[in-house]
């Protein structure tokens, strides 16, 4: 049985979908999923997460927007951020890092290579 519980954010139903199922490849079931950063922060309230993994661009409130308020918030500043991008640009990296992404991973990825950026921040998942 996993300790983690995960908050899936992506505005694209089918993405959230292929990430579900990538992470129960690897027996992470806790899996909780939201549309826009505004409904993962609703999420939030509701139960404590052990990882976020959300995509950048997102409307109304995109990725980094959402990565912003979650690091702003001591209730969950804590909790390890995987953002997801179809953006690698020097500057957008910059941006996340700055403001306190645990780590980042370009689209298209593998189940191997979510399971490796998972393991990276948040140790082994086993």
């Amino acid at each position: 049985m996993s300790r983690h519980r995960i908050l899936v954010v992506d505005d694209f139903g089918a993405m959230r979908q292929v990430i579900r199922r990538f992470l129960a490849i690897y027996g992470l079931r806790k899996v909780d999923e939201a549309e826009d950063g505004m409904s993962a922060l609703a999420k939030l309230k509701e139960k404590p997460y052990t990882l976020i993994i959300a995509d950048w661009k997102m409307q109304p409130m995109s990725g980094i927007e959402l990565l912003r308020r979650v690091r702003s918030d001591e209730r969950y500043r804590s909790i390890p951020f995987l953002m997801v991008t179809s953006d690698a640009e020097p500057d957008s990296v910059l941006a996340a890092r700055e403001a306190g992404v645990s780590a980042y991973v370009a689209k298209p990825f593998s189940a191997t290579t979510l399971k490796a950026k998972i393991e990276s921040i948040c140790g082994p998942l086993n």
